[in-house]
This record gives structure tokens, sequence and C-alpha cells, in this order.
């Protein structure tokens, strides 16, 4: 899945998770595809999409779609800790978003803090049955009323 299309499906995707209250598409001059992300609770994530294309995909071709049995549902985890939402747990909220939204294209998605706990910047991962694979990297946090500020990837701890 190309990140266009990616946006578009991440922001009808999350949006039916039971505590994100809205989703919108999100950019930056260098990040021209991304979502934000605001929880019941009114904290807030902006997440930067880039993509890896599968082996010998021509993004100036149209796109060729590959589907076949979409992952089965889990659980949602946890998303609050002590009220708030930790990076960590925001992983695993919407890893599960995307691993219960119901799409065949998707192989996998994992929390990279999961997979390593040493990993620096917290996000996803999701594999597609095309090989080619999305990567949904926490690039800010707020707390609820706060702006994102201006540094990228200078996360809070609980937000």
């Amino acid at each position: 899945m190309r990140p266009a299309r990616f946006q578009d499906f991440a922001a009808d995707a999350l949006a039916k998770a039971p505590d994100v209250k809205s989703v919108d598409p999100w950019q930056e001059p260098d990040r021209p595809f991304g979502i934000h992300i605001v929880f019941m609770s009114g904290a807030q994530i902006w997440a930067a999409i880039t993509a890896t294309a599968a082996p010998g995909e021509d993004y100036d071709q149209p796109e060729n779609p590959v589907s076949y049995e979409a992952p089965a549902e889990v659980g949602y985890p946890e998303l609050y800790e002590d009220g708030k939402v930790t990076p960590q747990q925001a992983e695993k909220y919407l890893a599960a978003a995307f691993t219960n939204s119901g799409s065949p294209e998707i192989a996998s998605v994992y929390a990279y803090t999961v997979k390593d706990p040493a990993t620096s910047h917290p996000g996803l991962g999701l594999k597609f049955h095309s090989e080619a694979r999305i990567q949904f990297l926490f690039q800010h946090t707020a707390r609820a009323g706060q702006d994102k500020g201006s540094q990228p990837f200078d996360l809070q701890t609980a937000f």
C-alpha cells in the first residue's frame, strides 16, 4: 500500500477504535503524509508515514494491491496508564486497531518497542501481502489542549 492511500486507510481504520476521538490527515513540509490522532482523553499523537515499496514496484505505474486473508482480530490492550497515554501503550493499541481493520492487504502489524525495546523512535510497522511496508513513526505527542511543538521525535513519556 502506497503512502497516500495508506493515509486515507489509516484515517478510516483508526477512527473505528473505541478510545479514538478523532483522526485527521496531517503533513509537514518534510513529511508529506501523516496522521493526527486524538484519543478520548485528549492525548494526541502526530505520526509520520513513510513507505518501502514492494520489490520491483514502480511508483510511476498504477498500484496493484495484493489481497489475501486479513489478520485475525485481537483484543485491544489497555491504552491508559495512570490516566495518561505512553508511546509504548499507544503503539500496542494502534497496532490492534490496524490488525482489527479487516484489511485483506495487511499481512502483519507490529509495535516497534515491542519488537525491539531499545528502539529510539516509537511507532508501528505494517507489512503487506505485496511485500510493501509502511513505517508509522510517532513524530509528536501532546497532552489535551497542548500543541505538538516544533521538535520532531521529542516525545513526552506520558501525555
